[in-house]
């Protein structure tokens, strides 16, 4: 009964990081992603210009962050797949 309990309580102890740590995209958009795209395409400003993005999807254009592109360096300046994800999803929403 005890080594249960304790096995119970070390598998919630890994479970709830996970789940207090997830992602706020607006955050990571606004300290990873904000200020190259005030400036560089596609501009946070130009609907239009991220479009073909929105049409690509959440798993796309996350594929394509995670790579990097033209001057974009992998991750997009995000620390890891979690925070790129909310911060594209975060995008594409506002950019609908």
């Amino acid at each position: 009964m005890i080594r249960t309990i304790a096995s119970a309580l070390a598998t919630l102890t890994v479970m709830l990081p996970a789940a207090a740590g997830a992602a706020d995209g607006k955050a990571v958009w606004d300290k990873a992603c904000a200020g190259c795209h005030a400036v560089m395409a596609p501009k946070t400003s130009d609907k239009a210009a991220w479009a073909p993005f929105v049409e690509m999807g959440v798993d796309g254009v996350t594929a394509v962050v995670m790579k990097g592109t033209k001057s974009m360096p992998p991750k997009g300046g995000a620390r890891t797949e979690e925070e790129v994800r909310a911060s594209v999803e975060y995008i594409l929403e506002k950019m609908k």
